[in-house]
C-alpha cells in the first residue's frame, strides 16, 4: 500500500488513489490528510519541473540579456531614473511570460491522462492547483530575485526599501500564478496555449507601460492602462524600489485580487470537470 503509482509521469502515492472511505471524523484529521496530500503533490511536481529544465533556464536568461540591450537606451532618454524602467520593464515582461509554465504543467497533466486520475482519488481541486502552483512560485520569485539582484548589483539599481520590494515580488507571483491557473484549466491545447501567452503577455505589457513609458503611449491607451495586471505590477515595483509605503500595498492588494479572483475561477473550473483530459 506504500508503493507509488506512475500516472503519465507523476509519480502518487497508492494512498492518495484509496476510495473514500466512511469513518467517523477525527478532530484535525481533515487538516492533516489534506496537508499530506498537497505535500505529496508539491514534491513531485518540483521534480516534473526540474526534469526539463530548458524553460526555467530561458526565463532566468532572456530577461537579463534584454535588460542588457535596453538600459542603454532608457538611461539616455530618462537619465539615472531609466535603469529602474528597464529592469523593472524586464521583469514585468518575463515574468507574464513565465505564465505558460504555470499553464503549460497543468495543461501537461491533461495531455498525460492523469488529470482525471488525480480528480477521482481524494485529492481536492484546491490541493491539485496549490500542488502545481507552489513549485511554479518558486521560479517564479527566483527569476525575479535573479533579474533584481542583476539590477542592483551590475547596474547599481537603488532600492529603498527591500521588505516592500519583496512584498510587490510576492504578489505579483501570485498574480501571475492565478492567471496562469486560469489559462490552464480552460485552452483546449498547446497551441491555443502558446498564442493565448504569447499575445496576451505582450498586450499586458505593452498596455501596462512596462517596457514603453506610459507617457509616451497614445492618451486612449493611457486611460484604459489600469485594467492590465502588468500595469500593477510595474507600478507597484517601482514605487517599492522607491521606499513608496502607500502606492505599494495599494498595488499589491490589486494584484493579490486579482490572483484570488483567477484563481477561485481554475478551482471552479476544476471542480465542475470543465478543466478535464477530453477537452485536449
Amino acid at each position: 500500500m506504500n508503493a507509488d503509482v506512475q500516472l503519465g509521469g507523476t509519480a502518487v502515492p497508492a494512498a492518495l488513489g484509496t476510495p473514500r472511505v466512511s469513518r467517523p471524523p477525527e478532530p484535525g484529521r481533515g487538516t492533516r490528510d489534506a496537508l499530506r496530500r498537497t505535500g505529496v503533490l508539491v514534491r513531485h511536481n518540483t521534480a516534473v519541473l526540474l526534469h526539463e529544465p530548458g524553460p526555467l533556464v530561458g526565463r532566468l536568461v532572456m530577461p537579463i540579456i534584454l535588460l542588457l540591450a535596453l538600459r542603454p537606451l532608457y538611461e539616455q532618454a530618462q537619465g539615472p531614473g531609466g535603469t529602474s524602467q528597464a529592469v523593472v520593464g524586464s521583469l514585468v515582461t518575463f515574468s507574464l511570460l513565465a505564465l505558460s509554465i504555470v499553464g503549460g504543467s497543468i495543461l501537461s497533466e491533461r495531455v498525460w491522462r492523469t488529470w482525471d486520475r488525480l480528480r477521482a482519488t481524494p485529492v481536492r481541486p484546491a490541493e491539485l492547483l496549490v500542488g502545481k502552483a507552489v513549485p511554479v512560485l518558486g521560479v517564479l520569485l527566483l527569476q525575479q530575485a535573479v533579474v533584481l539582484g542583476f539590477g542592483v548589483l551590475v547596474f547599481g539599481m537603488p532600492v529603498a526599501a527591500p521588505g516592500l520590494l519583496v512584498t510587490a515580488c510576492l504578489a505579483w507571483g501570485l498574480a501571475l500564478l492565478g492567471m496562469g491557473s486560469a489559462v490552464g484549466v480552460t485552452v483546449r491545447s498547446y497551441g491555443q496555449l502558446s498564442t493565448t501567452f504569447d499575445i496576451g503577455s505582450l498586450f499586458l505589457t505593452t498596455l501596462g507601460g512596462a517596457l514603453v513609458p506610459l507617457s509616451t503611449l497614445p492618451g486612449w491607451l493611457r486611460a484604459v492602462s489600469p485594467a492590465s495586471p502588468g500595469y500593477w505590477a510595474a507600478r507597484t515595483l517601482r514605487h517599492a524600489a522607491a521606499g513608496d509605503t502607500g502606492p505599494t500595498l495599494r498595488g499589491a492588494a490589486v494584484l493579490l485580487a486579482v490572483g484570488v479572483a483567477c484563481g477561485a475561477v481554475a478551482c471552479r473550473r476544476v471542480a465542475r470537470g470543465w478543466g478535464r483530459a477530453s477537452a485536449v
